[in-house]
């Protein structure tokens, strides 16, 4: 990256610390001009764009704010754009002279928070980074890493995805003692809060409605608290027929990366570009089935439509397994997946209809089918199995 340093000085605790990017130099020394005051110092200045491969580098100087010149190459600097904002919650700024409504949308779903157009009134620049200054985060060191995405996804309606899902998403919050956040993506009819025990006053529909203004601090107030420790950004109570783009999921996905270890996504039978998008991004993704026909040929279109190149992260996890009652037998699962399955469920009525009637999570009790569970949320962390107890019934298949 061809760059120089204006202050490479350890910056004040109190300064927002810049980044200015810009091919030309007149109208970046412009903006440098507006910047000054004691709300932010430029510490550094990019003459040239950097190349999406140099983004890392970039985001490891810890700039609160970087300001992108579009006009020399409006195509690399929203590909930087998006680059960045995906891999960081850095504010984006940028400035234009063509301040058109379609180049504003693009400059929005890439991520950037504000458009500036010249000349530049110290006034507006001011207010601009006021706005940042309220979006960084207080007394919270920056994450290093983005958190563990783990989806949960179905064979068809019905599978249990939802109770698995919001199970383990206990057990990790629980297992881990590290923050452990469950997304219901299950839309419009997602019923994770309801197996929880818990009212959430918003839901994602509040976050898909408003990604544009989507940081941590607004995120965080979409969230609900179950008594686990695990925070829940809930499907609404009332049906919703919205839509999400990949864009919107990756925008809300690079939000709760950035401020939980752990993400656990309830996306029902989800299929779709969000879907390609979403499992692209998860670290592992569980396929949770029955043993019935249909439910088996239904994983085997899902296994060869959207795994054939990604069947290191798949785990199937066969639900509500009763091996004295198998009509078809383990052999053939095998054979229908394709894959040999991860994860074998007990089938335990009485606990699971007692859990959802106390709207209890199964997790935080003592059952068979709870320590197929922890074992699951154990194995997602990296812990060992459980030391205390043998596996009774679940596990993984050997």
């Amino acid at each position: 990256m061809s760059t120089f340093t204006q202050n490479p000085d350890t910056l004040g605790s109190d300064l927002l610390s810049v980044a200015l990017i810009g091919p030309e130099d007149s109208r970046r020394r412009e903006i440098a001009v507006a910047i000054a005051g004691p709300q932010a110092t430029v510490a550094r200045e990019f003459r040239t764009y950097p190349e999406l491969d140099d983004v890392p580098e970039l985001l490891e100087a810890g700039y609160n704010v970087i300001i992108i010149d579009l006009d020399p190459n409006p195509e690399q600097a929203l590909d930087l754009i998006e680059h960045i904002c995906g891999h960081s919650a850095v504010t984006v700024m940028v400035y234009s002279a063509h301040a058109d409504s379609e180049l504003l949308v693009r400059c929005m779903r890439a991520g950037a928070r504000e458009f500036l157009t010249p000349p530049f009134s110290q006034n507006t620049v001011a207010e601009a980074l006021v706005r940042a200054s309220v979006r960084r985060p207080s007394g919270r060191p920056a994450k290093k890493t983005l958190g563990r995405l783990l989806v949960f996804t179905g064979a068809k309606g019905g599978s249990g995805v939802t109770t698995i899902a919001s199970n383990v998403a206990v057990a990790i919050a629980q297992e881990s003692g590290q923050s452990t956040l469950l997304i219901d993506l299950d839309l419009p009819l997602g019923a994770a809060a309801l197996d929880l025990g818990i009212t959430a006053p918003f839901s994602t529909v509040d976050a898909i409605q408003n990604i544009g203004r989507m940081d941590s601090n607004f995120f965080a107030r979409l969230l609900t608290k179950h008594n686990s420790g695990l925070s829940v950004l809930s499907a609404p109570d009332k049906y919703s027929a919205v839509s999400m783009s990949s864009e919107t999921l990756e925008r809300l996905l690079t939000v709760a990366r950035q401020d939980f270890d752990y993400i656990v996504v309830d996306a029902g039978s989800a299929s779709g570009q969000a879907f390609t998008s979403l499992i692209d991004a998860a670290s592992t993704v569980y396929l949770v089935t029955q043993v019935s026909i249909s439910e088996l040929r239904n994983s085997n279109r899902l296994i060869a439509e959207f795994f054939s190149a990604r069947a290191t992260k798949l785990q199937i996890v066969l639900n509500r397994f009763t091996p004295r009652s198998l009509v078809i037998d383990e052999d053939s699962i095998t054979k229908a997946l394709t894959l040999q399955p991860t994860w074998k469920v007990p089938s335990d009525y009485p606990v699971v209809r007692q859990a959802q009637n106390s709207a209890t999570p199964f997790a935080m009790g003592d059952s068979a089918i709870a320590e197929v569970i922890r074992q699951i949320a154990r194995t997602a962390c990296g812990l060992p199995a459980s030391p205390e107890k043998k596996k009774r019934f679940g596990g993984i298949f050997g």
